[in-house]
């Protein structure tokens, strides 16, 4: 079992930055995986970036070079670095894992809000 605490959303304003946080309890040494998605009202869930098992990434179109995704595997805590905000990356974000056993794990969410 495993279980995702995410922190570090909040109000920021255009052009601002945050870092968000994935804290990871239980066996994810053998994750297939993780990453971090968004969603927005009444929308699908989006993949904005994600890291494979042997560290290949990928993000979603949208982030243009202004998103990095990165681990701490001593701290078991995937992380989010979002620079540049813009009004249109207000959404719910979403940390995720995937196992080698297929086991698909999901965070509560945090907020994100770019506004002046």
């Amino acid at each position: 079992q495993v279980q995702l605490v995410e922190s570090g959303g909040g109000l920021v304003q255009p052009g601002g930055s945050l870092e968000l946080s994935c804290t990871m309890f239980g066996n994810t040494f053998n994750f297939y995986v993780m990453g971090w998605y968004r969603q927005h009202p009444g929308k699908q869930r989006e993949l904005v970036a994600k890291i494979q098992r042997d560290n290949s990434l990928l993000y979603g179109n949208f982030v243009e070079d202004r998103f990095t995704i990165f681990r701490r595997p001593a701290k078991n805590t995937l992380y989010l670095q979002m620079n540049n905000l813009k009004p249109e990356d207000t959404a719910v974000y979403y940390c995720n894992i995937i196992t080698q056993e297929s086991e698909d794990y999901w965070g509560q969410g945090t907020q994100v809000t770019v506004s002046s």
